[in-house]
Formats: structure tokens, C-alpha cells, sequence
């Protein structure tokens, strides 16, 4: 497996088959002194961009690059007085120097240059508003399945628990009443954990290639994302199973390393150390769905390739993590909790999670908080698994000039870009 795959076009049928067509020497072909032109064999005028044929739906095969082009020549500036401050020099892209990346090619929602943060979170955003009708019908498809069974299962084990509610006002439970509500909780939380794990998957498979679409600006239908990610649920279900596996074990081998010495110090270092090296895990694994989903990566490939691509700017990836975790818990969190108030107010204000327990709940309640939880999931669904993507092109833009095939595969021109 090479360290750096090229740009991979979903749905091609194997690994070997998914180099773009940059990375094949071509040969080239001379034509024939009886051959007439035709139509479609017209060569490309200078100054025009080549037109691409057969472009693939995804990432992947890209038109030759187009024929090479002499700069144009600037007069040089003129020379000042004696004794005076030179004259700015004007570049090729504006007065005070030129930028190999000030104008990149932008055929899709990012330009094609290494980004910003603010840039990444931009063309999340722009991605949902360009395709909304795809991402919508997912996102709202997943979110509405994931909330309904997790209604249904916290009607049927929590609210109805004989169990949670023995417990609420009992401050000396026996042993079976306990059994009873561990075992309710735990029914609870293996139903809706499952079911969110694969909406989870789904969204992210589907997602990401809309995104990878939208770079390129090109449309995608939910009958083509589904093609295009259905091979790969299972890998990617493997990924995001051993990424938080590996978290939780780096957690917990530390603790109890420390706890066989019986020391409570050592204890809590272990726990503040299990805790640092999770967090640093998570974020050197955090590429590998992308990784997967766009290159046709395994399971522990793509861990590989994700720790290759954070290698060495583990800071900003982190950084950008982190706030988008800060920003979509803000907005889940604005659209959650006027939901639990309206639930609350109609329901008579004293049914809620936090008031009664969870024996108290409604189905009134559950409904209109249920509501909320939609709205929240549709609209943080998109934008987290949309981040991810393009913070995994960046870094392959950065580290490996992603751009210069992108921009191909396109069909547009871009820049010369120094390394």
C-alpha cells in the first residue's frame, strides 16, 4: 500500500484500480498523416480550459492537464529619484508581493489551497446549503429513526420502570430492586446505543460523499451517495468500533497499572495520564473514516493513514476538533432546551427528566423534546461529518498537493503552488 493513494474515486471496483490517471505515465501517440480530424478531436485553443470527458462521479480519474502555458511578462517598475524610497512593485496578484494561493480555483464549495478554520467550517456549511436536498432527506432520515427508537425504548424501560422508580424515594434498595434497574438501564442503553452506532456509520458514509462530491462542485443524488457507500459500512462500522475501543483501553490500563500499587496518588496520575493518551489517540484516529470512505483504506490501514496525515500538526487538528465539538454542542444545546421547556409548560410543568425522574415522563413529553432532538441532530449531523472530511483534504492538500489533482479531476486550472 502506498503512503500517499492518490485521489480515489468512489465506486471503482478495487484498490488497484482506483489511481487516478495522473499517476500513469503517458504515452504519446502520434497520429496518422490519413487521419482527419474530428469534432472531438479538436485540440484544446490556448488560453481556454481543457474540457473534461467522461469525468468521474467521485474522485478519481481526471482529465490530462492542460497543455503548458508561458507566463506573461510584467514591465519592470520604474526606478525612483535618487535618494528616495523604492516604488512598490506591482506582482502578479496585487500590489505588495504575490501568494502562490491567493487565487485558487474554487470549482465546489472550498477553494483548492490549504484552508482555514474558518474556511473548513464555511464549506461544511456550504455543502449542506448547496445540496440540502440530499443532505436534508439523510440527515433528517437518520435523525428521525435514531429519536424514535430511543423515544420508544426510554417509554418502555424508563418511564414504565418499576425498578428506577423503587429506587427514586427508596434510599435502602434490596438487591433485586437493584438488579431490576441496572438491568432496565442497561436494556435501555444497548437498544439505543446500537441503533445510534448505526446511524452514526450511515450518516458518515453517505455524508462524506457528498462532500467529496461538492469539492469537485458537482451534484449528488441520495440513490448515488447510497451506491457509492454501501460497500464500505462494514469497514467503516470496524473503524468506528476500535477508535473509541482503543480510547477506552488507553483510559484503563493506566488506571490500573496504578492501582496495583495501592497508591491513591498513583491512582489518580493513571487516570489523568490514561486520559491525556486517549484524547491524543483520538485525535491522531480521527481521519480514518474519511481515509476509508475516499481512498478504499481497511480498517487498520486507515487507522495508519490518519495518524500519517495528523503526524506533525496533531495542534490544529485537535484545535479544530475541539471547537466544532464546542459549536455544535451550542447549537444542539439552543435548540434542545426551548423543546424541554414548551414540553415541560405543556405537559403541566412538572414532568421532566430533571424534576421527576424518569418515571414521570409522558408521552406528551417525550414527543416535544423528541422534536427538538430531530432538529438538533439534522442540522450538527451534516456539519460534523462534513469538518471531518474537508480537515482530511486539507491535511492531504498540505502534505501530499491534493489540490493540483483535484483541480483536474474538475476539470479547472489552478495555480502554480510552491512546495
Amino acid at each position: 500500500m502506498s503512503d500517499t493513494p492518490g485521489w480515489t474515486s468512489p465506486g471503482s471496483p478495487s484498490p488497484e484500480h482506483d489511481r487516478p490517471e495522473s499517476s500513469q505515465p503517458s504515452q504519446p501517440t502520434q497520429p496518422s498523416p490519413s487521419s482527419q480530424p474530428t469534432p472531438s478531436s479538436q485540440p484544446t485553443q490556448p488560453g481556454q480550459p481543457p474540457q473534461p470527458q467522461g469525468a468521474p462521479q467521485g474522485w478519481g480519474a481526471a482529465p490530462p492537464p492542460p497543455p503548458h502555458q508561458t507566463p506573461p511578462s510584467y514591465p519592470a517598475a520604474p526606478q525612483p529619484p535618487y535618494g528616495q524610497a523604492p516604488y512598490p512593485q506591482q506582482q502578479p496578484g496585487g500590489w505588495g508581493g504575490w501568494h502562490p494561493h491567493t487565487f485558487a480555483a474554487k470549482p465546489g464549495v472550498i477553494p483548492l489551497r490549504p484552508l482555514g478554520i474558518g474556511e473548513i467550517l464555511d464549506g461544511a456549511v456550504s455543502t449542506a446549503r448547496a445540496h440540502w436536498r440530499t443532505v436534508l432527506a439523510i440527515a433528517l432520515a437518520i435523525a428521525v429513526i435514531t429519536q424514535l427508537v430511543g423515544t420508544l425504548a426510554m417509554r418502555l424501560w424508563l418511564s414504565d420502570s418499576s425498578g428506577l422508580a423503587a429506587l427514586e424515594d427508596n434510599p435502602d434498595p434490596t438487591n433485586d430492586e437493584l438488579r431490576d434497574a441496572l438491568g432496565e438501564l442497561a436494556a435501555f442503553a444497548s437498544v439505543t446505543g446500537i441503533v445510534t452506532l448505526l446511524g452514526s456509520v450511515l450518516a458518515t458514509a453517505m455524508l462524506t460523499i457528498v462532500v467529496s462530491r461538492a469539492v469537485l462542485g458537482r451534484d449528488v443524488t441520495i440513490g448515488e451517495a447510497w451506491q457509492d457507500s454501501r460497500s464500505r459500512l462494514l469497514r467503516l462500522l470496524g473503524v468506528v468500533l476500535v477508535v473509541p475501543l482503543i480510547c477506552t483501553l488507553a483510559i484503563a490500563l493506566p488506571i490500573l497499572a496504578m492501582a496495583v500499587s495501592g497508591s491513591a496518588a498513583l491512582v489518580v496520575l493513571g487516570v489523568i495520564g490514561g486520559i491525556v493518551l486517549a484524547v491524543w489517540l483520538w485525535v491522531r484516529l480521527s481521519l480514518a473514516a474519511p481515509a476509508l470512505m475516499l481512498e478504499r483504506q481497511g480498517v487498520f490501514a486507515a487507522l495508519r493513514r490518519s495518524a500519517k496525515l495528523v503526524s506533525g500538526s496533531w495542534w490544529r487538528v485537535f484545535g479544530v476538533q475541539l471547537l466544532v465539538i464546542v459549536l455544535l454542542a451550542l447549537v444542539g444545546g439552543v435548540l434542545e432546551f426551548p423543546a424541554s421547556a414548551i414540553a415541560s409548560l405543556v405537559d403541566g410543568g412538572d414532568t421532566g427528566m430533571f424534576d421527576s425522574g424518569f418515571s414521570d415522563m409522558s408521552w406528551t413529553y417525550l414527543t416535544i423534546t423528541g422534536i427538538g432532538a430531530v432538529l438538533a441532530s439534522t442540522i450538527t449531523l451534516p456539519i460534523s461529518a462534513g469538518v471531518t472530511a474537508l480537515l482530511y483534504i486539507d491535511q492531504r492538500i498540505r502534505r501530499e498537493a491534493l489540490d493540483i489533482e483535484l483541480a483536474r479531476a474538475a476539470g479547472v486550472d489552478i495555480p502554480h503552488r510552491e512546495s
